[in-house]
């Protein structure tokens, strides 16, 4: 195995920190569409599309859309969560491709909570309080 320079050193430095720039990147919004099986059954990869198509339309680099399982209210489904910087998270039930763009514009551009779709509004943990979140 060949010795490490500092030149290697550096360059394994900068490609760490782009890689997790991709995905930490300074987020201040992150919407999750949660797609387990029971929210593709009930719609859920309309609900991305949408999301999707959104996204593709806003210059805003600032957005991280993700997917996640299910989290274990299959009968609200499908449902999102979105996540502003400085407030708590809300999860939005029943979405569909209307909604998703309703939530998008207004919740997450404008910063208006959609109550009519809000299933609830989860207070974040402090970290004394311990958190069980865990991205996938």
């Amino acid at each position: 195995m060949a010795k490490l320079t500092i030149e290697d050193l550096k360059r394994i430095k900068e490609q760490v920190k782009k890689d997790t720039a991709l995905r930490e990147g300074g987020a201040t919004v992150k919407i999750t569409v949660h797609m387990g099986t029971c929210g593709i059954a009930a719609g859920a990869r309309e609900v991305m599309d949408a999301l999707l198509q959104e996204m593709a339309e806003t210059d805003r680099q600032d957005i991280r859309v993700v997917t996640s399982g299910c989290m274990g209210m299959c009968s609200s489904e499908p449902n999102v969560t979105v996540e502003v910087q400085g407030h708590d998270p809300v999860v939005y039930q029943g979405m569909d491709a209307n909604k998703m763009r309703q939530v998008f514009k207004r919740h997450v551009l404008l910063g208006e909570v959609q109550t009519d779709f809000a299933l609830a509004r989860m207070k974040e943990e402090s970290p004394e309080e311990g958190s069980a979140e865990q991205e996938t």
